[in-house]
């Protein structure tokens, strides 16, 4: 897999946008999600971590780039140390936005900037167990805390996740309205944010921020469709930008796969495409 095949766009669109990152790395910017795109998908989310492969495919990488950055729901310094990617050689530029960047950790100064708690997800998390045990939706579903900018409801591990899932979206939402909160679907998860947080205004600003003159963005779940809907508008805008799905079960959302100019074998294409893209600005 880690010949340059895997590297061919099938949208004029994507064919486009590697054309100009592969002509002016010095001015692209490639943005990734973490869980399902550089670390496989595990039914406990704190055992996650990166695909082996997938830190020495950025450290090739990330020098010839303008930058690199991980945009992903988790907490900055969770996906930090998930990933391994504190002191790592070629990563000195690395940038994580954490809580679809209402935080930010730097690989320079090795700090996470963040706004603190969030009062709303403060009172949420303090009400769920309750609030699913009085609903009957307790057993087998999981509370994740993120730090205290969101909090979310996992049913990977019930009986009948698909069901449970469904379940709760609606008790979820009113619960969430309730604090001045969203709900964020994902793959057997639902998130509880405030409003206004998503990857795609993350990443939008941060291309802004750098400068970009081209965007390779790589997500896998319903939390980066934001991200591709802001790489489409800037490619309106005359930004080249290349959307690639990591799809590596059948889990994967149709409307993430649907629209993405490349999609790749989960973790392991996404370093195939890492690493066929550092050898193509060798």
């Amino acid at each position: 897999m880690a010949s340059a095949d895997i590297l061919t766009p099938h949208t004029p669109e994507g064919k486009e946008a590697l054309a100009a990152l592969v002509a002016h790395p010095e001015r692209a910017v490639v943005a990734l999600d973490f869980d399902g795109t550089l670390a496989p998908i595990v039914p406990d989310p704190e055992r996650a971590r990166a695909h082996p492969g997938a830190v020495p495919a950025l450290a090739r990488l990330a020098p010839r780039l303008a930058a690199l950055a991980v945009v992903t729901g988790r907490p900055a310094g969770v996906a930090v140390r998930y990933g391994g990617f504190a002191g790592v050689r070629g990563l000195e530029h690395l940038v994580v936005l954490g809580h679809y960047g209402a935080e930010r950790w730097d690989a320079r100064s090795g700090e996470v900037r963040t706004p603190g708690a969030h009062p709303g997800v403060t009172a949420v998390r303090a009400e769920l167990p309750g609030f699913l045990d009085r609903i009957g939706s307790w057993s087998g579903t999981w509370i994740e805390d993120k730090g205290g900018r969101a909090v979310a409801v996992h049913t990977r591990r019930t009986e009948d996740p698909d069901a449970a899932f469904e379940a709760l979206r609606g008790p979820l939402r009113e619960l969430a309205d309730r604090h001045g909160l969203m709900v964020e679907p994902g793959r057997y998860v639902l998130e509880l944010r405030p409003a206004g947080m998503d990857k795609g205004v993350a990443l939008a600003s941060y291309l802004r921020e750098v400068d970009a003159g081209a965007v390779l963005y790589c997500g896998d779940d319903l939390g980066d469709i934001a991200a591709f809907d802001a790489v489409v508008e800037l490619r309106e805008q005359g930004l080249p930008g290349l959307l690639v799905a990591s799809a590596g079960t059948t889990e994967s959302p149709k409307e993430l796969t649907s629209r993405a100019d490349l999609t790749v074998p989960g973790p392991e294409g996404v370093v195939a495409v890492l690493n066929a893209l550092a050898d193509a600005l060798e």
